[in-house]
């Protein structure tokens, strides 16, 4: 019994439990806003996030005992598993409301792989860029092309597929952030900047469907694309109403205008827009409680990479970290209007079971990196990194 006791005060002095409760928190008062901005549509969202935050909470300690790198040795595995993921889309993907086939769903639950698609891209490009920084040039156009090609690969496929822009742009965003934290040349950033200026021309004319044309400029011409303000513009606006009408201290939980109409107010309330019904009911403190509840996150990630002395569970952390802040950025920028409407869900707050034990598992890997420190003799780079 003492045994035991030992094993388990030993556990959680080095695992990352500082993550664990600012997860936990986050989650807590994301259940909270789920609540009230579904109590006019039925009891089954509450039951559905619960549940999803117990397996979270188990795959936190499940992903804190398990080695990142042994996970990443079996590269060949996790790569049928990312790309197979993204296929199922293909023969059982079904649509939402946005037109993305961004969902499978069976026996009334609905899973959306992107999100677990994101956590294996990280590992995989965390674990390729440390090969090629440790045995070949980095920046050499070979490297470079295979890296490139796996992200074109990716990004391809699941907007072809699903259609779903929100959670394509994030792997843009996670693979510029750890090439860079990787140390690839600057220039190859340059010939990135003049490529991506070629490629969205095309994109925008070819690509892209006039429904995702719209939402992209909806924020900043919206008096063209919507000028009855009852299409496209219509939850958009009810957000930023919800937002101002909150001002300090909130409306009160179950008192907000368009949180609590069931018919005419936001009808993404629990998912999409849940920071603006955070923002109604909780006012201007609750929003900057959520901010500061996901930066707390969002550093902490940042200082257990910087501190692991391993390149490999560095860009892990970053490529997380890096993750969780395009989702923030976008999501409040989405209801404050300032950023378009892709659909990314707002880290451990928004409603989604797939997103939120998906994000327990990557904090369980970012706590596993600190769990176990590589001794100093295997320790290939300093913390320069």
């Amino acid at each position: 019994m003492k045994l035991k006791f030992s094993d388990i005060r030993s556990f959680l002095k080095r695992a990352d439990m500082l993550l664990f409760f600012l997860c936990l928190a986050a989650s807590i008062m994301g259940l909270v806003a789920i609540s009230s901005a579904t109590a006019t549509m039925g009891r089954s969202y509450i039951y559905v996030q619960t549940f999803a935050l117990l397996i979270g909470i188990a795959l936190f300690f499940l992903f804190t005992l398990i080695d990142a790198d042994i996970f990443a040795d079996q590269w060949p595995l996790l790569v049928v598993a990312e790309f197979g993921l993204i296929l199922m889309l293909a023969v059982f993907g079904s649509m939402d409301d946005t037109g993305n086939r961004a969902w499978i769903r069976f026996l009334g639950i609905g899973i959306q792989p992107a999100e677990v698609v994101k956590v294996i891209y990280i590992v995989l490009t965390a674990k390729h860029l440390t090969y090629l920084k440790e045995y070949r040039n980095l920046s050499s156009p070979l490297s470079m092309f295979q890296l490139v090609g796996h992200l074109v690969l990716l990004f391809g496929m699941y907007m072809v597929i699903s259609g779903d822009l929100g959670n394509a742009l994030v792997f843009i965003f996670v693979f510029a952030v750890l090439i860079f934290a990787a140390g690839v040349k600057l220039y190859w950033f340059l010939f990135g900047a003049a490529a991506v200026a070629l490629a969205v021309p095309l994109a925008w004319n070819y690509v892209f469907s006039e429904n995702q044309k719209n939402r992209i400029l909806l924020p900043y011409i919206q008096d063209q694309i919507d000028p009855s303000g009852y299409g496209i513009s219509w939850e958009p606006t009810r957000a930023k109403l919800a937002l101002s009408s909150g001002r300090l201290w909130g409306t009160g939980l179950y008192q907000g205008t368009q949180t609590q109409t069931a018919e005419g107010g936001l009808r993404s309330k629990h998912a999409d827009y849940i920071f603006a019904c955070i923002g109604e009911e909780m006012g201007m403190v609750g929003c900057i409680v959520v901010i500061l509840l996901l930066m707390a996150i969002i550093l902490r990630c940042v200082y257990v990479g910087v501190h692991c002395h391993s390149t490999f569970g560095m860009l892990v952390c970053l490529g997380v970290a890096a993750m969780l802040c395009f989702q923030l950025f976008n999501s409040v920028g989405m209801c404050t209007g300032l950023t378009p409407v892709i659909g990314l869900t707002l880290p451990f707050f928004s409603y989604g079971g797939s997103s939120l034990f998906t994000m327990f598992a990557a904090m369980g890997i970012v706590s596993g990196i600190r769990y176990r420190p590589k001794p100093a003799q295997f320790r290939s780079y300093s913390l320069q990194y």
